[in-house]
């Protein structure tokens, strides 16, 4: 039987997401969600029934505000609403995020402040947990309204339009429902602006990517520790009177870590010399990554648990509130920063990986990691991958969020661009997986080139060994990139220290 989350109780944590969107967990609507839900859509009905003229529902959007509708047009506007942005291009979206996407918006709905029916949050749900997701193009969000365009992909699929994925294949949607036991529904009125406005995408993105840019980071400090001990560098510089000294609590974890991964080490040693700042300052260079990863929970899980609708209908007092809580601007800020964070990661891949194949700086170790060199070339062709990704990390580090253009009648003047912010941040984060994963099999290799694994840090010992389960030494050359692609899997797992 599959993990049941029930929704609409508490608040929603990354972990929840995860256990929605990767682990397959079947979601249900909490009885004091649905009680919210049901209040906050007769709030709706009362205000129609006086006449109110109410956004979105009775009127054009944006820029067409000032246009009112008759009631006959209402589910009309609904369909349009969806239909309109049916003009994605671009890759889809990986289905995590889709998934995520979608608990999401169940999760503002929840509030009740949307106005929509139970039925339809019922429906949303229906989709998770009959494992239909919906074929979502990457490019076409600017992030103001929401991810309206991402998010009318989602939308189109409860009405039985555009594509899904079910039992692992690509179909149109409505072969998707009949096979799932499924049927299309109709939009009332509001339910379509409902559905497409908000952050729910981007913050899905980015509640995925605090947990892929931990276990990436992770991996990356474990293979800087299998680099201090095949360099024979010391640990001295980890000790935690020296963290201490600075302050920095991100600084002092990096240390930490790298400290459990050195423990027991015969590898390093005492020296009255000072390595390179690749082996001796990690906790200072990688430290501020550290926090700003732990930093971001509190961020995301804010703006997962947000009323981020418009307009809002507070489901106590009736009140209308005609607002922006749909803007993207702090998930485009934190995903923005976390592409610097992933530089500097990159970055620092690429320095470990100079110093350990270069034989002027790497203790004696033989050029390029290869026993043989001349005749082999060894791990020279994975340093240019390596620096190919750290290039394309860097170029990927800019701004997404300072290129704000105005669009839609100049409505939407102003532009958060957080979808744009998150697709750059997911690329950025596989090409320093990628990298990293590079990195863990050269010191795999300069670790057996030293001695071996029995004088490793136990920490160290352990992550060896799981790259040593998936490559074996390369003696000579040999293609790689089945090697590159199962160790950048197994970060992905987080499985790397088994």
């Amino acid at each position: 039987m599959a993990d049941l989350f029930e929704i609409g109780e508490g608040r929603l944590s990354i972990e929840d997401a995860v256990r929605v969107a990767r682990e397959g967990a079947e979601v249900r609507l909490a009885a004091g969600a649905r009680e919210r839900i049901a209040q906050g859509r007769r709030r709706l009905d009362e205000m129609l029934g006086r006449g109110d003229r109410i956004y979105g529902v009775n009127t054009g959007v944006g820029g067409n505000v000032g246009i009112s509708l008759p009631a006959e047009k209402m589910e009309l506007l609904q369909l349009n609403l969806v239909r309109q942005l049916g003009c994605a291009t671009g890759q889809p979206l990986p289905n995590d995020v889709v998934r995520g996407a979608m608990l999401l918006r169940l999760a503002t709905f929840t509030t009740g402040t949307s106005a929509v029916r139970v039925e339809l949050a019922e429906a949303l749900a229906a989709l998770l947990n009959r494992r239909i997701t919906p074929v979502v193009p990457r490019y076409g969000s600017v992030g103001a309204s929401g991810d309206l365009m991402p998010s009318a992909y989602i939308a189109r699929v409860l009405m039985g339009a555009g594509e899904a994925e079910y039992d692992g294949r690509r179909m149109a949607a409505a072969d998707a429902l009949e096979a799932a036991g499924l049927q299309p529904i109709r939009f009332a009125p509001k339910e379509g602006l409902a559905l497409i406005n908000g952050t729910t995408v981007m913050t899905a993105c980015a509640a995925l990517l605090w947990v892929d840019a931990r276990r990436v980071l992770e991996a990356l400090l474990a293979a800087a520790a299998l680099a201090i001990e095949a360099m024979e560098a010391s640990a001295q510089p980890f000790d935690a009177w020296v963290q201490e000294q600075k302050g920095h609590p991100g600084q002092i974890a990096v240390a930490a870590y790298l400290r459990e991964m050195l423990d027991g080490s015969g590898y390093t040693r005492v020296s009255s010399g000072q390595s390179c700042y690749s082996l001796r300052a990690i906790p200072q260079g990688l430290g501020q990554v550290w926090e700003g990863n732990q930093d971001g929970r509190a961020v995301i899980e804010r703006e997962m648990n947000s009323a981020n609708d418009n307009p809002l209908i507070d489901p106590e007092t009736g009140a209308l509130h005609k607002a922006g809580n749909f803007y993207g601007g702090h998930m485009a800020r934190l995903l923005d920063t976390w592409k610097i964070d992933f530089a500097a990661m990159a970055n620092w891949g690429n320095a470990l990986m100079a110093v350990v194949v270069d034989d002027r700086f790497n203790n004696g170790l033989p050029a390029n990691l290869t026993p043989e060199p001349g005749v082999n070339s060894g791990f020279k062709g994975m340093q240019l991958s390596i620096t190919s990704l750290a290039c394309a990390v860097r170029q990927m580090a800019g701004p997404s969020s300072i290129h704000s253009l105005p669009t839609e009648q100049y409505n939407q003047d102003v532009v958060s661009l957080g979808m744009h912010a998150a697709a750059t941040a997911m690329d950025a984060l596989e090409c320093v997986r990628n990298e990293t994963a590079m990195l863990l099999l050269a010191v795999a290799q300069a670790a057996d080139l030293r001695g071996g694994e029995a004088k490793l840090g136990r920490g160290a010992r352990r992550v060896y060994q799981s790259v040593r389960r998936l490559a074996e030494f390369q003696s000579v050359d040999r293609p790689m990139e089945y090697e590159v692609a199962a160790v950048a899997a197994l970060i992905v797992s987080g499985g790397l220290a088994g």
